[in-house]
């Protein structure tokens, strides 16, 4: 079982989460943030670190890219694996956030059945990868 932040303002983008990961049978543990600056709030809290980042890119407050600086930074959170879930197509945001220090660079298509596959993948990638356990 993974420990997930999930952070993202739009609810019908965590509806769809929480959808694909019934249907697939996942039981991973989902923390919710609407903003980076509640991302922060609960990294920065006395609960466990999460094994994995899912970050949208656009958002209020702090932009996805503002977030990924910040926890960069950080002498310990530096090394949570953090992908990125967007929907932003744009060249310069991939680079961008690549050389910040991303672990991956989704882009959210349309097609529910497309998201669904993509999700699979990025949580059974997580799931076997060593970093998660050590």
């Amino acid at each position: 079982m993974l420990n997930i932040l999930f952070i993202e303002d739009d609810a019908i983008e965590t509806m769809k989460l929480h959808r694909t990961l019934a249907k697939l049978q996942f039981n991973h543990k989902i923390v919710e943030a609407k903003n980076g600056e509640e991302a922060l709030a609960h990294l920065n809290s006395d609960e466990v670190l999460p094994d994995v980042i899912l970050l949208d890119l656009n958002m209020p407050k702090m932009s996805g890219i503002e977030f990924l600086k910040i926890l960069k930074d950080d002498a310990i959170m530096k090394y949570l694996p953090t992908v990125v879930l967007t929907t932003s197509e744009n060249r310069a945001d991939l680079l961008e956030c690549y050389k910040i220090g991303i672990a991956g660079y989704v882009i959210k298509p349309l097609k529910y059945e497309d998201y669904e596959t993509k999700l699979a993948s990025v949580f059974k990638y997580w799931e076997n990868n060593e970093l998660v356990k050590a």
